[in-house]
């Protein structure tokens, strides 16, 4: 059976050891989350990053507008927040309004408080193989997890399942400034299972079952990132969990896995911006 990938109890580990570090500081960090429309997935992951970050010690607000509202208001909310110096970090939570774009929205954000790693500037760095001012959370939360478990990722054949910029495409990155050989996969590719049985590491960013144990290879490292509701409401990802913890030698739970290690990377890269600003 697979060793578990606790993402909770990593991420507890984190929070502890930030708290501490914050009850040091003279001033205390501050992230600023924008809330646009009333999706209720978007509400619940915006309280969950509010109630984290004030239970360790960074003043968290919530900047809450109605979904009819125009894009230049929110892109000069954004520069407001980009020139006020109490400001370490800023969110804009996703997905938008399709009135809204994504890109001008992003665009706006300082790189310096671009707490998500998105901004065009801290993704070349990523890309160009240098060091931005924070790597997007979900992607180093995984890297994290790996860590914890000694698992080592030079030399190995890490296949990417999902291409987003969220997920898949700056993952696939950092897998390869590691030294892991990366094979991305995506909707357009044929014969996947002949592809994701020579993974050593799997990752999986869809949010669809699409994984079925009998597409592993024997003792690979398998981190799921998909997280969806079925009509009962259970929640899955996109590995099938109970064959698949029989073939590989690690695997992340959902929840339990990433989704943790997505919030511990969040506060870690509000805390970097602040000391980064001092």
């Amino acid at each position: 059976m697979a060793t578990i990938l606790d993402g909770k109890k990593l991420r507890d580990k984190i929070l502890v050891d930030l708290e501490q570090k914050i009850s040091t500081f003279e001033h205390k960090p501050k992230l600023v989350v924008i809330l646009v429309g009333d999706n209720p997935a978007s509400q619940i992951y915006v309280g969950n990053k509010q109630k984290c970050a004030q239970k360790i010690g960074i003043i968290s607000e919530v900047v809450h507008y109605s979904s009819d509202i125009e894009e230049n208001v929110l892109i000069n909310k954004i520069h407001e927040l980009n020139n006020d110096k109490s400001v370490t970090a800023i969110l804009v939570q996703l997905p938008l309004p399709k009135h809204i774009s994504k890109i001008n929205v992003i665009d706006a954000i300082a790189p310096k408080k671009d707490v998500d790693g998105f901004t065009p500037y801290n993704f070349g760095k990523l890309f160009s193989g240098e060091k931005p001012y924070v790597y997007p959370c979900t992607p180093k939360g995984i890297l994290l997890l790996l860590d914890e478990y000694g698992i080592d990722i030079a030399g190995k054949h890490a296949v990417v399942v999902g291409r987003s910029n969220i997920v898949g495409h700056p993952m696939s990155q950092m897998l390869l400034n590691r030294n892991a050989t990366v094979t991305v996969c995506h909707s357009h590719t044929r014969n996947l299972a002949q592809i994701t049985k020579t993974a050593d590491i799997l990752v999986s960013a869809v949010g669809k079952n699409i994984i079925k144990g009998e597409m592993l290879k024997s003792g690979c490292v398998v981190i799921d990132v998909g997280i969806f509701k079925d009509g009962s409401g259970k929640l899955h990802g996109d590995v099938e969990f109970e064959p698949s913890s029989k073939i590989a030698s690690y695997i992340s739970p959902v929840p339990g896995g990433v989704g943790p290690m997505t919030i511990a990377s969040l506060m870690l890269n509000t805390v970097e911006l602040f000391e980064n600003n001092l």
